[in-house]
């Protein structure tokens, strides 16, 4: 109970600055409706009822999916759930769903929220992987096209609010027991729990979740000296991604006089083993002792801690309800690489030993957010008026340690790593963002709009090499961020809506840091550039949805993108570091040749780099546009109303000038496909159905190398028994059609070789995985 005094003090603190603030005049209070029910957890566990899409009745234009939309499918994460809606696309390897690309744009465009709120992820470009999050915790999925005043600016392509289960939403508990087989045999256990009930004068909510993690792939590689080249080598490789997360959430809520106390969190552990084995052959189809050309084992070990608390209070105050809420959230990420190779000489036949080389990485990067928001609402006229101020204090650290030893002969082992090359990195970030909105309603118009003003302060601090100074920058900006949000209900059943907002994008962490990264891009050096402005976007959207009879919900959606001050890789006209190691090597070469020579001796050695240092800055514009449609409805209408049909496609499209002409937003898919049925079969309590996913080709295009990404397709399918009112039996299958995803690499070491297609290397490469199935029992109560 100390938490809820602390708030008490808070809340008189924050009365007397408010009052003194209000220029409005009081007026009744807006007490909150009595809550309703909690809905019975075996309404969401063992059903016999199809679930749709939810229709949102936010004036900012919203997509809401229940747990129930997914659950049939038993989805193992937050990742497997948003693979099924509008416009999200991914660009991982088979059966990962980590980065989410909403409106198939980079992770770092899509804001994340759970709970409404920002959370810290590992990502340097300031994203947060969606699988991280098991779909045990998860109440509902929004996803938000178009932000308003209250909500963080940081959401170019939109944000996907993450909703986990609330106290007050449900009662009762349930178990759930499992278990995942792999295509290697491998099996994975699934196991969970989750109660809720009446506690100290409120309700709680609490669940433990384990859960195995598997996925075994396989990979090739073919390489050439160019697309019509001749043949160089081939590699073939095992990928099998193996580990275990660990998650709990707890959350209370208890109503305290006219406001309402809420604290909730959750806690996940993941434990991840990555291992890699490749083999190299100077021949197509060979697999010979004569024909090896290395072998390669790599491993990495990593974990990661992902924790958030927060307690918020809201409660009547001067005419209207204000609130205060506070939040708290971390991420860590260890990861303990090491990668060994053994190289045998192409030159002689059959290839002799070459050398055996390892590295070993050793990361560790904590990310921490602490928050605070002070808000009040209140009636104004026929309007609703809010204000109120976001704080965010962040903090980020790196450190990356890397070894290198070999081995001189053949059979003789690796020294140990023992000497380890340190650089370390620290970002602090203070923001303050007021806002203003006003809401309200005329007629069959519905409307919001608002302005926000988000501050940054910012010390950037890096040290390249341990004993080396540190270089440590700060950096200050404001953006002003407007939005506006109308829908006409046309009639009880149709309703269009339009939305406009600016929007912002931060730049990665790690093109902020002024360090030097050598032979980056190819043979060529990135430099970091602490002076980046973030990216900022106009962005429109416009909509129609329409209600199908009781549940049904069809709509279809436009929106267009303009963002500024695109962040993208430039020259700085300075030699690189190997341009510079060449230059040495032949001055050298001179002076042994020519005892007593110097710079004035005909021939000597001119510097003349093929290789530069390049760095990030703000250059040109781009445009982001596109069509969603989606479909989520029973077929009563054709007398089917125990069918379920549910159908989602975006089609993709931008543009975006760089120093080799015009391209799409890197690794953004042409296209997003999801369709899918559920028959329920209620006279036998059983249930079955597929989902069809196919996500459109990639390209990427950057200094030293341009990429094409190609996806099978996914079908999944589930068949389901239930035992009354609290048993439920799933049989689940995944990636049933042998998904593959087909990589184009074509590799150059610098822009001029680059620009005139003078290939290093064009590689193709295929990875496939088998399918899973998973068998898992569920007992409400």
């Amino acid at each position: 109970m100390r938490s809820p005094r602390r708030l008490k003090l808070s809340h008189h603190a924050l009365s007397a600055a408010v009052l003194v603030c209000l220029a409005a005049p009081a007026v009744a209070a807006d007490v909150p409706a009595a809550p309703p029910a909690a809905t019975e957890l075996d309404r969401v566990t063992v059903t016999g009822q199809i679930a749709y899409r939810d229709r949102s009745e936010a004036t900012a234009p919203t997509l809401s999916y229940g747990l129930d939309y997914f659950q049939r499918f038993e989805p193992l994460t937050v990742g497997d759930m948003l693979k099924r809606v509008p416009s999200v696309g991914f660009v991982s390897d088979v059966l990962e769903y980590d980065g989410a690309r909403l409106r198939g744009l980079d992770p770092g465009y899509t804001q994340i929220l759970i709970n409404g709120k920002k959370v810290p992820g590992a990502g340097g470009d300031r994203s947060f992987y969606v699988d991280r999050i098991p779909a045990e915790l998860v109440e509902r999925i929004e996803i938000i096209r178009s932000p308003s005043a209250n909500r963080s600016g940081d959401a170019v392509a939109g944000a996907l609010n993450i909703v986990l289960r609330d106290a007050y939403d449900f009662d009762g508990g349930y178990l759930r027991a499992g278990a995942l087989q792999f295509d290697d045999d491998k099996t994975k256990p699934v196991l969970g729990a989750v109660g809720s009930g009446e506690f100290a004068g409120g309700r709680v909510l609490g669940g433990v979740n384990v859960q195995g993690r598997h996925n075994p792939k396989r990979k090739r590689s073919d390489r050439f000296e160019s697309p019509d080249g001749d043949f160089v080598d081939r590699e073939d490789q095992s990928d099998v991604r193996d580990g275990t997360d660990y998650s709990g959430n707890l959350s209370y809520t208890r109503d305290i006089g006219t406001g309402r106390l809420s604290v909730d969190g959750f806690y996940v552990r993941t434990d991840r083993t990555e291992t890699e084995h490749s083999l190299e052959y100077n021949d197509p189809a060979s697999r010979a002792r004569d024909h090896l050309l290395s072998v390669n084992d790599q491993k990495v070990d990593i974990k990661q801690d992902n924790a958030s608390l927060n307690a918020r209070y809201a409660f009547d105050m001067a005419g209207g309800r204000s609130e205060i809420d506070l939040g708290y959230a971390r991420f860590e990420d260890r990861r303990h690489d090491t990668e060994q190779e053994i190289g045998y000489d192409d030159e002689d036949s059959p290839p002799s030993f070459d050398g055996f080389e390892g590295t070993r990485i050793l990361g560790d990067t904590r990310d921490s957010e602490f928050s605070l928001k002070l808000a009040h609402s209140r009636a104004l006229g026929a309007a609703k008026m809010e204000f109120g101020v976001d704080g965010v204090d962040k903090r980020r650290t790196a450190s990356l340690r890397t070894s290198e030893v070999e081995a001189e002969k053949e059979g003789q082992p690796l020294p140990p790593y023992a000497d380890f090359e340190r650089q370390t990195s620290r970002i602090e970030e203070r923001r303050l963002d007021p806002y203003l909105m006003f809401s309200g309603k005329q007629g069959r118009i519905d409307w919001e709009t608002g302005l926000r003003y988000e501050t940054t302060r910012a010390k950037i601090r890096s040290v390249a090499e341990e004993g080396e100074d540190a270089v440590q920058r700060d950096k200050d900006y404001g953006l002003l961020l407007p939005s506006a949000h109308l829908r006409f209900n046309l009639t009880e059943h149709d309703r269009l809506s339009a939305s406009i907002a600016r929007t912002v994008r931060r730049p990665d962490f790690n093109q902020l840091l002024p360090m030097t990264l050598e032979e980056e891009y190819g043979d060529n050096d990135f430099l970091g550039n602490p002076d980046l402005q973030p990216e900022t976007a106009w962005g429109l959207d416009l909509g129609y949805e329409r209600r199908l009879g009781q549940r049904g919900v069809v709509g279809v959606n436009l929106f267009y993108r303009k963002v500024r001050d695109l962040i993208e890789i430039v020259g700085t006209g300075r030699p690189s570091a190997t341009a510079l190691d060449d230059h040495e090597d032949a001055v050298e070469e001179f002076l042994d040749e020519h005892p007593g020579a110097g710079p004035g001796t005909p021939g000597y050695p001119v510097l003349d780099p093929d290789s530069f240092v390049f760095t990030a800055a703000n250059i040109g514009d781009g445009s982001v546009y596109g069509a969603e449609f989606d479909l989520s409805t029973p077929l009563t209408a054709l007398g089917l109303a125990d069918t379920g049909v549910f159908l989602n496609y975006s089609w993709l499209d931008s543009e975006v000038d760089d120093d080799f002409g015009k391209r799409r937003f890197n690794n953004q898919p042409r296209s997003v496909l999801n369709v899918g049925f559920i028959q329920d079969l209620p006279g036998v309590g059983m249930s079955f159905g597929a989902s069809y996913r196919r996500q459109g080709d990639a390209a990427s295009r950057v200094l030293g190398e341009e990429v094409s990404t190609r996806y099978g397709a996914d079908l999944e399918a589930f068949v389901e028994k239930r035992f009354g009112s609290q048993v439920a039996v799933r049989l689940t299958g995944s990636n049933l059609l042998n998904a593959s995803k087909d990589e184009d690499f074509h590799k150059f070491n610098t822009l001029g070789d680059q620009l005139g297609r003078d290939y290093d290397e064009y590689e193709r490469e295929s990875e496939k995985a088998g399918p899973v199935y998973q068998l898992v029992v569920r007992y409400a109560f």
